[in-house]
């Protein structure tokens, strides 16, 4: 079973993501010239933000992470909370349901799990 989609390119020793635009721009040219192009959207910022905990979580049980280990990762994830301040008026606290730290050492691992 493949772990890792095989264009997946960030985190991944010798990829980058100069090499995904690349690639994406060699595919635009050859279907340009058989007219098969309509459009083309690209979203590289804040990919870890976008990473559902539900989500996450249901692919580590499914590539069998389980017991003690799923349990901490479900913890790690289910501890971020946030609130936002206004001239010293602060909001009520409320979790966080969808992104992975960043700068961790798990951010990385967990997204590319949950994409």
């Amino acid at each position: 079973m493949k772990y890792i989609f095989n264009y997946q390119v960030g985190f991944r020793h010798d990829h980058s993501a100069t090499l995904a635009l690349i690639d994406a721009v060699d595919n635009l040219y050859k279907n340009l010239d058989k007219q098969k192009v309509i459009g083309i959207y690209l979203d590289l910022q804040k990919a870890f933000d976008t990473v559902n905990h539900d989500i996450l979580l249901y692919k580590l049980q499914y590539y069998g992470v389980r017991g003690v280990v799923y349990d901490g990762f479900k913890h790690y994830l289910s501890r971020p909370f946030q609130y936002v301040s206004v001239n010293c008026i602060n909001s009520e606290l409320t979790a966080v349901a969808f992104g992975v730290p960043q700068g961790s050492a798990l951010g990385p691992l967990l997204f590319l799990v949950s994409t």
